[in-house]
């Protein structure tokens, strides 16, 4: 026989055991030999290993078991610190009834939990509540406990910013126990650890709890050994530290598996070499026979090794074969694991009925494999698991040939589900906005473009931009995460107002776009405006606020307005901007009116920054009269804006452009700047007056740019007035009145503008730091022949003076009105009976007359008619 026999499928030659010679032979009895010297040798070797990793697997054992009762109390403790019921219960004062009688921190703590001693105390370890072993108790936690209960208490401080706890070994009464304590607090967010009182759970390792960890954890006589460890304790045991410094040891007995693995193996071991040296002469005689079977098994290893390579060429999750009627014959471990099915189930039955998958792509891919050099490209199918869930799968396929037969197909089947599911997943993110799960940009303007596209020219549809009113202080105030509550809120209110033919999309920030399909009438399309506006104004309720907001909506309609996406989108956005300017919660619909006034308004804009670039801005200055002897007392400064091509400008037509585009700051600082430096060559006690807006209160630090313009002109601050419209304090009072104490620690003046205007002046004068308040024109222009009037004039003049504040008439225009003024005691006036708005020399002359000689009006032209009041105008 040749050495060496051909695969009928391979033709790669095989190795044949029959013609071994007979020196190898020997050879291979002499290696045994040694073979069996070396297991013995391992044998010894793998003994000790036994021995040696069982006591190490112990010592895992006890020191998890240590671990898992620092975990369980560390658990319970902080379910029970981080508790918002137990810091409002115990952070003032200890609620007994709800910590005791109620249980909350009370008696079960020791009959579940078998905690021995529970502790609230401060931070300078004062027990202000103790329970020992489930009863209350006037012990202190500092004698009961033998440690160092400071550090604890600190480290449980330092932990707490992590939502974690503090833990260590002490000893009570002698005996060693798990402490752990952690800090009580209402919430994550709060920092103020050193004020906060802290919860010390005891947990002793006393004899019973001993035996309960020996059983949990398969230990023999687990027991404490409170003595100095050293070299006289015998393996095995662990040593743990108390806090306060005097060591124990856990020890227990020992197991060596090592050793009765040697009584099994070794006598086993002597047995077989004996019986190997009797039978190696018959093992000669029976050498024919065993090397056709070895022959055999080569030649079958063969095959599986083939089989093998044909299976790790494909990506494979479980493993699949069939003969040619594709019934299946073989299907891996895997296949279990993956399906929930056995496989007896399916072998011997077709796998289309078990896999889902196309006839004619699966006989084509069984042949593509060996025409492309072994790549196959997957082929998706699906197929029903044990409890019927669909799952998305990748089979592969390989024909099995025997000559030009098929005999078979082989292949793989990969679960691909979670994969389908994230690509699903990844193009609704696409789509929709992560917060809400509304629409995002993307989506609304593919529906929008597909609705225009595919909508006769008979149809509608209505684009509706939407905008929240006073949605910024709720972020400011409560944080983004209440922000967020209520933008998910917002959204689904809107999504209830809408069609389901209808699109809702939430395009960033507070910003919303709503696309109504046929929308109907004008009527029909301001109902579900109504509709919209009284959803989102109901009140809000996130946590313990009642929260409210309001909307503003624009409206496009196609085909009346445009019928290009871009347009639409673009004129709704317009007509929001109307309806905000209009006052804010109510909606506007698009004309072309609308597009003309944005063009104006940005010319204006472009043009404002250039005038400051060009300082085409000029001050003039009102006189403010002290009507006790007839003196100037001060002035206030008024922006003028003389444009190059329109000549001079109205305030009106400028400033609300400047508010809106943030250019008032820069404007702002250039009025105050100038009219300080002008009031730097007047006398020293001249009042120099200048207008605040309510936009640039809040935009930018406003103290630190006042503090600048005194500085850079030198003014004494007592020298100049700040004026405040009451709206600076509707929009947020508390922080206004932190601006308003940052301005007054400057030392300038402080006074509230156009008084009598708003809903709460009163309040406002008592709590806020106002130096004076000015009596707005519109009660000084029915001073003459009202009596209401006057009778309101001598009511504000006389809370004015109870108050200590400095009383300012505004809009003083005939001599009746001055004399009533005069006869109630106002302090001061300005009007354009007393002097109109006038240049800085004129201002000077007027300064220049004695007190009594500058008669009203004396230097104002008397075809001057009045300005519109405005920020920096009159």
């Amino acid at each position: 026989m040749l050495p060496f026999s051909a695969d009928p499928d391979t033709s790669t030659p095989v190795v044949s055991y029959f013609m071994l010679p007979q020196r190898a032979i020997k050879k291979f009895a002499l290696l045994s030999g040694l073979l069996f010297l070396i297991t013995c040798a391992a044998l010894f070797y793998i003994v000790c290993q036994q021995n040696s990793r069982q006591i190490e697997h112990s010592k895992v054992d006890v020191v998890k078991a240590m671990q898992n009762l620092q975990d369980k109390v560390g658990t319970v403790l902080k379910d029970y610190a981080f508790w918002g019921d137990a810091y409002r219960n115990t952070q003032q004062t200890i609620n007994l009834d709800w910590a005791y009688a109620r249980d909350n921190i009370g008696p079960s703590l020791f009959a579940q939990y078998n905690l021995e001693g529970v502790f609230i105390v401060t931070p300078d370890l004062q027990t202000r509540y103790a329970l020992i072993n489930g009863k209350i108790s006037q012990q202190q936690a500092a004698t009961w406990l033998t440690g160092d209960l400071k550090r604890l208490v600190k480290l449980a401080q330092a932990r707490s910013a992590e939502d974690s706890y503090a833990s260590d070994y002490f000893l009570i009464n002698g005996d060693p126990a798990i402490v752990s304590a952690a800090v009580i607090r209402p919430d994550s967010s709060y920092t103020d650890y050193p004020h906060l009182s802290v919860l010390i759970y005891a947990f002793v390792l006393d004899a019973d709890k001993l035996k309960s960890l020996d059983r949990d954890f398969d230990l023999h006589n687990l027991r404490l050994d409170t003595t100095t460890p050293g070299e006289n304790l015998r393996e095995p045991f662990i040593t743990l530290s108390s806090s306060g410094g005097t060591p124990f040891s856990l020890r227990w007995d020992a197991e060596y598996p090592g050793n009765d693995l040697l009584k099994t193996i070794f006598p086993l071991l002597i047995l077989l070499a004996t019986l190997f040296c009797l039978a190696f002469n018959r093992l000669k005689a029976r050498l024919y026979h065993a090397a056709k079977r070895l022959d055999a098994i080569q030649l079958s290893l063969t095959i599986s090794e083939e089989r093998l390579r044909h299976v790790i060429e494909g990506s494979s999750d479980w493993i699949w074969e069939t003969n040619a009627r594709q019934e299946l014959i073989y299907l891996s471990d895997r296949f279990v694991c993956m399906t929930g099915y056995t496989a007896a189930e399916w072998l011997g039955k077709p796998f289309h009925q078990l896999i889902n998958y196309d006839l004619d792509a699966f006989e084509k891919g069984a042949f593509d494999a060996d025409s492309s050099h072994g790549m196959r490209k997957p082929l998706p199918c699906r197929l029903k698991n044990r409890i019927g869930l669909t799952r998305h799968c990748s089979l592969s396929v390989r024909a099995i040939l025997s000559g030009h037969r098929v005999v078979g197909y082989r292949g793989t089947v990969c679960d691909i589900t979670e994969e389908v599911e994230a690509k699903a997943h990844i193009e609704y993110l696409s789509l929709h906005d992560s917060l809400t799960g509304l629409a995002n940009r993307s989506h609304m303007q593919n529906f929008l473009q597909a609705s225009l596209g595919v909508m006769p020219e008979a149809k509608k549809m209505a684009v509706l931009s939407l905008d929240l009113d006073r949605f910024k202080p709720i972020n400011d105030t409560l944080g983004h995460a209440a922000g967020d509550q209520v933008l998910n809120e917002i959204a689904a209110r809107l999504k209830k107002c809408i069609r389901q033919c209808d699109l809702v999309a939430r395009m960033g920030g507070d910003e919303f776009i709503i696309l109504a399909i046929e929308p109907g009438t004008r009527q029909s399309t301001e109902k579900l405006c109504r509709r919209i506006i009284d959803a989102i104004n109901a009140t809000i309720v996130i946590g313990e606020h009642e929260l409210s907001v309001g909307v503003s909506i624009g409206i496009a309609f196609c085909p009346e307005n445009g019928t290009l996406a871009n347009d639409l989108l673009r004129y709704s956005d317009i007509a929001l901007y109307e309806a905000k300017s209009a006052g804010r919660n109510n909606w506007k619909f698009y004309v072309n009116e609308m597009n003309e006034r944005i063009l104006e308004r940005r010319q204006i804009e472009t043009d404002l920054r250039q005038a400051l670039r060009r300082h085409e801005f000029f001050l003039e200055f009102q006189p403010r009269f002290e009507l006790n002897g007839m003196r100037v007392a001060g002035a206030e400064a008024l922006i003028r804006w003389n444009h190059p091509s329109r000549g001079l400008q109205s305030p009106a037509n400028f400033i609300s452009v400047a508010e809106e585009t943030g250019l008032i700051v820069p404007i702002s600082d250039w009025v105050m700047l100038s009219a300080c430096r002008e009031a730097t060559q007047w006398e020293d006690d001249f009042i120099i007056s200048v207008n605040l807006s309510p936009v640039e209160f809040y935009c930018g630090d406003l103290i630190a740019r006042v503090s600048n313009v005194l500085q850079q002109t030198g003014i004494r601050p007592a020298r100049v007035e700040l004026e405040i419209t009451e709206s600076v304090m509707m929009e947020d009072a508390e922080q206004a009145l932190v601006i308003m104490q940052g301005l007054k620690a400057l030392g300038i003046r402080l006074s509230m503008d156009d008084f009598g205007t708003g809903y709460s002046s009163l309040s406002y004068l008592r709590l806020y730091p106002f130096d004076g308040l000015k009596i707005d024109r519109s009660f000084i222009a029915n001073l003459d022949g009202s009596q209401s009037s006057q009778a309101i004039i001598q009511s504000v003049v006389g809370l004015g003076r109870a108050m200590s504040l400095t009383v300012t008439a505004e809009g003083v225009e005939t001599s009746a009105q001055l004399d009533e003024l005069l006869r109630v005691n106002c302090h001061q006036a300005q009007g354009y009976l007393l002097g109109k708005p006038m240049s800085v020399e004129a201002l000077k002359t007027l300064m220049a007359m004695p007190a009594g000689r500058g008669t009203p009006g004396a230097l104002s032209s008397p075809s001057a008619s009045p300005s519109c009041p405005a920020l920096h105008a009159q």
